[in-house]
């Protein structure tokens, strides 16, 4: 950091101030971080956003400051002038980048006083998350919050740089709009010109993106807030930041390859290190192996189809699942020490939980299984599945027979719930080759993997449940980070994708005929991706929470402490905008 400009606050920032600058004259600003009473002597840890140093203040060279820092408390906001000196010998502390060194304060002005903070600041004590939120500019001043947006600051201005360096533009793009919904509700916001009327905030700036591409600006990027009516999550909050790309005349690789020099140059902004290219898996691969579209692969414990083991097996659970065109499949465990019966019964009853009908379990042993299934089983049944399984004596296996879709769904939250604590290394990898849709059973539709403006493969007059999508997912240590696709670029392909989701040409001319009108005048192939920035960062931060690597983030439940949003508005405001509020029935409000 360059130093600041010399004013009559300060002429050097304080975490800054090494044994070099030893007889050197400094003034420093900042705030009181602790006080040291030492009988004459008193030591003042002066905090600024640089970091800590040591302020010493002499009655007998200084007595004017000396009595001026009897006064002064935790949090205070002052100014010092001095000399900077060696600390004495057995005073040094290692552990600070300022601690061969003190300033020698000749001069102090208190700049403002500060009342006892409700928690300390000069602590990293577990403190209520709403007290934080409601007290954050307080927050913000504990090193590891300080930290972290530091640390965001870093990983943004790297995506910039990289994006920069390739030929992108910052464009951004509108946050009044009209609602396009995609998924999640839009937050709304009503019209005073026109009163009825309501913009949408953006969940995405996907279909403005798409709209650069057609306007010819060919590689676009934007660090955007996008905002989602929805409940609030560790890794979720109502609004968010994403970083967003489009590209033009590109395909699958152009934008993967570009995507990871960019991801390779924020992840080393963060510290963590990786080498490209990036290993690609397939979306049906992923669900077999691991029972997740972003799978931690650093744990192993791979699901493998034991189909062929239990062919024909006198088993029903097994052979009525095979028979019904389902699938038998499971993973082993490295030892089997932890799991007790009652952590098996445990696992089951997570398994039913989930939708299966049932869980097997067994530990292999020298003369074969340990399970309440080994009796219908027989030995060459369950040598064959431990073989494929690689389990040796002392593993344990799960194995679920039930429709592929549940078999996977349940093995790989069991897989999560049985991951190590400790899973160390960096796993960065693509999913490729999604299916184009999922079928909504409760509203009887077809819904979009990803979302309508995907391209889609396949034969586009035949199925749509056997359609895939040109989708593209980059996953880090089983975290989602990005996702993206090859776009639609064409009217009668929109059309088709329309009308597979239940869309009537209607509809989708009102909702999204600005798009459809676009393709008319020249739509070039294109693609892009967006990544979740707090989710990025939270993860290099080392912490489950998004909140953590936010300035102002929204609580639990989407209020904000700080300043008491969402909060009431007065009549004047209400009427200008044509809104009348009308009371829930009694037990609803």
């Amino acid at each position: 950091m360059k130093p600041p400009r010399e004013n009559n606050y300060r002429s050097a920032w304080a975490g800054t101030l090494r044994a070099d600058h030893v007889d050197s004259e400094a003034r420093v600003a900042g705030w009181v971080h602790r006080r040291r009473d030492h009988g004459g002597l008193i030591f003042i840890d002066l905090r600024d956003r640089t970091g800590l140093l040591q302020l010493v203040f002499r009655p007998e060279e200084a007595p004017e400051a000396h009595a001026a820092a009897h006064g002064l408390r935790a949090e205070d906001v002052l100014s010092a002038k001095g000399r900077v000196v060696r600390r004495e010998e057995g005073t040094v502390n290692p552990q600070l980048p300022t601690g061969e060194i003190e300033l020698a304060v000749d001069q102090i002005e208190v700049l403002a006083d500060a009342e006892t903070p409700p928690f300390e600041v000069d602590s990293d004590k577990a403190v209520d998350e709403t007290l934080r939120l409601r007290y954050r500019y307080l927050d913000l001043r504990r090193e590891r919050m300080t930290q972290n947006i530091e640390l965001r600051h870093e990983v943004v201005a790297a995506m910039r740089r990289y994006l920069d360096d390739q030929g992108f533009l910052e464009i951004e793009t509108p946050f009044l709009t009209r609602s396009t919904p995609e998924g999640a509700r839009d937050f709304l916001v009503p019209s005073r010109i026109q009163p009825g009327s309501f913009y949408a905030l953006p969940q995405s700036p996907q279909l403005f993106k798409q709209l650069l591409m057609v306007s010819g600006f060919e590689r676009y990027y934007q660090v955007v807030r996008c905002f989602r009516d929805e409940a609030a999550r560790a890794d979720r909050l109502p609004e968010f930041t994403q970083l967003d790309m489009e590209l033009s005349f590109v395909d699958e690789e152009d934008v993967l390859s570009v995507c990871e020099g960019l991801v390779k140059d924020f992840l080393a902004a963060g510290g963590v290190e990786v080498e490209t290219p990036f290993e690609r898996l397939g979306y049906d691969d992923a669900m077999l192996r691991y029972g997740s579209d972003r799978p931690d692969r650093r744990f192993g414990m791979e699901i493998q189809d034991l189909g062929s083991a239990f062919a024909g097996s006198g088993f029903k659970v097994f052979s009525g699942a095979l028979e019904g065109g389902g699938v038998v499949r499971g993973f082993k465990t490295d030892g089997s020490e932890d799991l007790t019966r009652k952590r098996f019964d445990e696992l089951t009853e997570q398994a039913q939980q989930l939708g299966a009908k049932g869980l097997v379990w067994a530990v292999v042993e020298a003369d074969g299984w340990r399970s309440p299934v080994a009796k219908f089983l027989k030995a060459e049944e369950m040598s064959a599945a431990a073989e494929q399984l690689g389990a040796k004596e002392g593993d344990a296996i799960l194995v679920v027979a039930d429709s592929a879709e549940m078999a996977a769904r349940v093995l790989g939250a069991l897989r999560l719930e049985l991951a190590p604590a400790d899973v160390e290394g960096t796993d960065v990898f693509w999913v490729l080759d999604f299916p184009m849709f999922e079928w909504n059973e409760e509203e009887k539709r077809w819904d979009p993997l990803h979302h309508p403006f995907t391209a889609p493969t396949g034969d586009l007059d035949g199925d749509p449940g056997s359609w895939r999508s040109r989708a593209y997912d980059i996953v880090w240590n089983g975290n989602e980070i990005g996702g993206g696709s090859i776009r639609i670029n064409r009217q009668d392909v929109q059309r088709k994708v329309f009308d597979a989701i239940g869309l009537t040409e209607e509809e989708a001319e009102a909702r999204f005929g600005f798009l459809l009108d676009a393709f008319r005048y020249g739509a070039p192939p294109h693609g892009g991706i967006a990544f979740g920035v707090d989710r990025i960062i939270a993860l290099l931060a080392g912490t489950d929470s998004i909140r953590e690597v936010i300035a102002f983030p929204k609580s639990a439940s989407g209020a904000d402490p700080l300043t008491g949003a969402p909060a009431p508005v007065d009549e004047e405001q209400l009427r200008e905008l044509g809104i009348q509020l009308r009371k829930p029935p009694p037990g609803q409000g």
